[in-house]
């Protein structure tokens, strides 16, 4: 069974903070500091995890990340 996880970055150069969904969090996570060539999270690395939370369903992940993003 798939789990799935919300979490939160924290910029180790700036106070920004990231929030996002995943069934993989470790591809995540190098894909937030080492993998993607553009977006917005490229701006503000390294990222560090400061928060995780597991969820059963995707609905359920995709809820309690749109509450933390309110």
């Amino acid at each position: 069974m798939e789990e799935y996880v919300v979490y939160i970055l924290a910029s180790s150069k700036t106070e920004k903070l990231y929030k996002g969904h995943t069934s993989n969090l470790i591809e995540r996570f190098k894909s937030h500091n080492a993998l993607s060539e553009k977006g917005w999270t490229i701006r503000y690395r390294p990222w560090r995890v400061v928060f995780v939370r597991f969820f059963k369903t995707k609905k359920e992940a995709m809820c309690f990340e749109k509450y933390l993003k309110t």
